[in-house]
């Protein structure tokens, strides 16, 4: 397995300390990654939860921003364990304080109706060129570029937009990307469940800024994830091909809104992902907003 994935996965995989409490590394990246936390969170609650209940759905708030020199503490609280669901709490903490909470709800396999939205008709990711490749290239330029672009040595990713984090044009709120673990992962369901969790936040809040032209206002705008909800509703393998469908459906208030759908190869719907994110404007070029008149 390459190193960069193995230490993701090796990350992703917490330590237990004591009865409902476990500790997580980071990566170190001058700030902590929330698609990390999000992973680890759900990690100690899957130790924690009866085999045969299944993770269909977290809700997370950030809040407070993560120091990577320290290990970050994750406290489990066992809310309920009922015959159908069971329910967890996780608190992140870092230096005493509280940096991340998330409730997950874990729900025993049953039979029902169906139905799901198809796949976005986008080209298959044999056709399209890789994140990895583009960034190495861009770095020439922008050596900066490899404090986030490292993952994706870990994380195969190709776009069918086409449009990277260091782009400075003006695009629709609208983006596909293939995604997959560059290596087999194995059988365990926490580390497709974490992985999945891990990809859901690459390059989501930046779709809100996509219609503002994301390099332009880099240094224009104080950008933080406020809030990530996932829902699981297939099941799925994070180290074969998923197709990332995300848009933007709103910006206002200092806050842009980000929702996206995960699909197999085969189009089988198998996860959605929703985010609130701060995109507050500061310094001299700070955008402001009207209120309608009325």
């Amino acid at each position: 397995m390459n190193r960069v994935l193995q230490e993701i996965i090796d990350i992703l995989s917490i330590e237990r300390i004591e009865e409902n409490l476990y500790r997580g590394q980071n990566h170190k990246t001058e700030h902590v990654f929330g698609g990390q936390v999000l992973a680890q969170a759900i990690a100690a609650a899957f130790r924690t939860v009866k085999q045969e209940h299944y993770l269909h759905s977290i809700h997370g708030c950030f809040l407070r921003a993560g120091d990577w020199n320290v290990p970050i503490l994750y406290e489990v609280e066992r809310i309920r364990d009922g015959s159908s669901f069971s329910t967890r709490r996780v608190v992140a903490i870092q230096h005493g304080r509280a940096i991340f909470h998330l409730d997950s709800s874990w729900h025993k396999q049953e039979t029902g109706l169906q139905h799901a939205l198809p796949m976005p008709d986008v080209p298959p990711p044999e056709a399209l060129r890789g994140d990895r490749e583009a960034y190495l290239e861009a770095a020439r330029e922008r050596p900066e570029v490899k404090r986030f672009a490292f993952r994706f040595e870990a994380i195969d990713s190709r776009q069918v937009e086409r449009i990277l984090l260091t782009d400075e044009g003006v695009h629709p709120p609208t983006k596909h990307t293939w995604l997959r673990a560059r290596e087999p992962l194995g059988d365990s369901p926490e580390v497709h469940l974490a992985m999945l969790a891990y990809m859901s936040d690459l390059d989501f809040m930046s779709t809100s800024m996509l219609p503002h032209g994301r390099n332009t206002m880099r240094d224009a705008v104080y950008g933080a994830s406020l809030d990530h909800s996932l829902w699981f509703h297939r099941p799925f393998r994070a180290d074969e091909w998923l197709l990332f469908a995300k848009e933007s459906p709103n910006a206002g208030g200092a806050r842009g809104f980000v929702r996206g759908q995960f699909f197999t190869r085969d189009g089988q719907l198998v996860a959605t992902a929703a985010q609130e994110c701060l995109i507050r404007p500061v310094g001299p070029q700070a955008v402001t907003e009207t209120a309608p008149q009325g």
